[in-house]
C-alpha cells in the first residue's frame, strides 16, 4: 500500500474515531418507544421514560416499575423521538473500520472505532471495551438486522472508555438475554426486548416498536461532557453510599407497596412489601432485600391477631414469596 493510501487510511480511523454523534434530547431519558413500553416485576428506570406516538396508556407495569417523568405522546416525546432517529441516522451513516459479520463479539477487547455486521450480531461472554487512556474514544457497532446478546453475557469498559460513548444502531430489533450486564445505547429500528435481570448502562430506544423488559436496570446516557444524568421526578429515594469499583458512587432504590386481600370468611390480609435494592455505579444490582410485613385482622372481632415479618436478601432474579398463615386461613399473598 503507497504511503498516501495510508496515510489517508490513518486519517479517516482517525476521524472516525473521535466522533461525536448526539443524542439531543434523548440522552435524558432510559426508555424511549414508538408502541408499548411494558415491564414486569420491580424495573428500575433511572432517567425519563417516553412514548410517541402512542400515548402513556401503553405504558404498563409502572408500578411496581418505577422511572423518572414519564413523558405520553408530547413535544417531549415526540422531541426525544426525533433526536434519537437523527442519531440512528448518523450512526448508520458512519464508515466501518472494521467488518465483523459472521463473527461473536464474546472474548473480543476492542479499540474504539466503527464495527459493522452486515446482518446479525451475537455477543456471547463478555466484550471489552478499551479507551487507551482517551475518554472521548468512540464506540459504534452497526447491525443490518438484529443483535442478541446470551444469557448472563458482558460488556466491560476499561482505561477510560465511557458508556456515553458507546452506541448500538440496531437495523431490526435488540434482545438482551437474561442477567445481561450492558453498556451503550441502543438504538434499534423495530423493538427491543430486556430479559430478566438486565443492566443496561445507556438507553433503550425503539424507534417504530415497543420496548419489553422483566425486572432490569437501565440507565439514561446523559452527556459525557455533563458527567450527571438529570434528577428523576420518580418518588424514589436514592442516598450515596460507598464507591464502587468504577468509580460511581452506588445508590440505594427503596420501592414500598402494600396489597390487601379478603376472604369470603371476613378474614383480611394486608401484605406491606418492601423491596430494597443496592445498584453499583453501572447500574448493576449487587443486592436485592424484600421485606414483606403480613398482618392478618378478623374484622368479626376487630382483633390483630397475627403478624409475621420476613427479610430476605435474595440475587436479582430471585423470586421470593411471603406466606400469612393463621388458624383459619393459609395462603400465599405475593
Amino acid at each position: 500500500m503507497h504511503f498516501l493510501q495510508l496515510f489517508t487510511l490513518a486519517v479517516a480511523l482517525i476521524t472516525t474515531v473521535n466522533a461525536q454523534v448526539s443524542l439531543g434530547t434523548a440522552a435524558q431519558y432510559a426508555v424511549l418507544a414508538a408502541s408499548a413500553i411494558t415491564s414486569t416485576g420491580q424495573t428500575v428506570l433511572t432517567g425519563l421514560m417516553g412514548i410517541y406516538p402512542d400515548t402513556a396508556t401503553s405504558i404498563t407495569g409502572f408500578p411496581p416499575g418505577i422511572s423518572g417523568t414519564v413523558h405520553g405522546a408530547d413535544a417531549m416525546a415526540q422531541g426525544a423521538q426525533k433526536d434519537a432517529m437523527t442519531a440512528y441516522t448518523e450512526l448508520a451513516a458512519l464508515t466501518p473500520t472494521s467488518v465483523l459479520t459472521g463473527k461473536d463479539l464474546g472474548g473480543m477487547t476492542l479499540a474504539a472505532g466503527v464495527y459493522n455486521f452486515a446482518s446479525s450480531g451475537q455477543l456471547t461472554g463478555s466484550l471489552i471495551l478499551d479507551g487507551k487512556g482517551n475518554s472521548g474514544s468512540f464506540f459504534v457497532f452497526q447491525f443490518g438486522s438484529t443483535i442478541t446478546t446470551a444469557t448472563a453475557a458482558s460488556v466491560v469498559l476499561i482505561n477510560g472508555a465511557q458508556a456515553c460513548n458507546v452506541f448500538w444502531q440496531v437495523g431490526s430489533s435488540a434482545t438482551l438475554g437474561t442477567s445481561t450486564k450492558f453498556v451503550g445505547t441502543v438504538i434499534a429500528e423495530a423493538s427491543i426486548t430486556a430479559n430478566s435481570g438486565v443492566s443496561c448502562q445507556g438507553g433503550l430506544f425503539a424507534l417504530t416498536a415497543a420496548v419489553t423488559m422483566i425486572d432490569d436496570a437501565i440507565t439514561a446516557p446523559g452527556s459525557c461532557s455533563a458527567g450527571a444524568l438529570p434528577p428523576s421526578s420518580s418518588s424514589v429515594s436514592t442516598s450515596p453510599a460507598a464507591s464502587s469499583t468504577a468509580g460511581t458512587a452506588p445508590k440505594t432504590v427503596t420501592v414500598t407497596s402494600t396489597k390487601t386481600i379478603t376472604d369470603t370468611d371476613t378474614m383480611t390480609d394486608t401484605v406491606t412489601n418492601t423491596v430494597t435494592r443496592t445498584i453499583d455505579g453501572l447500574g448493576v444490582t449487587k443486592t436485592v432485600t424484600r421485606t414483606s410485613t403480613c398482618t392478618s385482622t378478623d374484622w368479626q372481632t376487630a382483633t390483630n391477631y397475627k403478624t409475621t415479618t420476613t427479610t430476605t436478601t435474595v440475587s436479582k432474579t430471585s423470586t421470593v414469596s411471603a406466606k400469612c398463615t393463621n388458624s383459619k386461613v393459609a395462603r400465599y399473598v405475593m
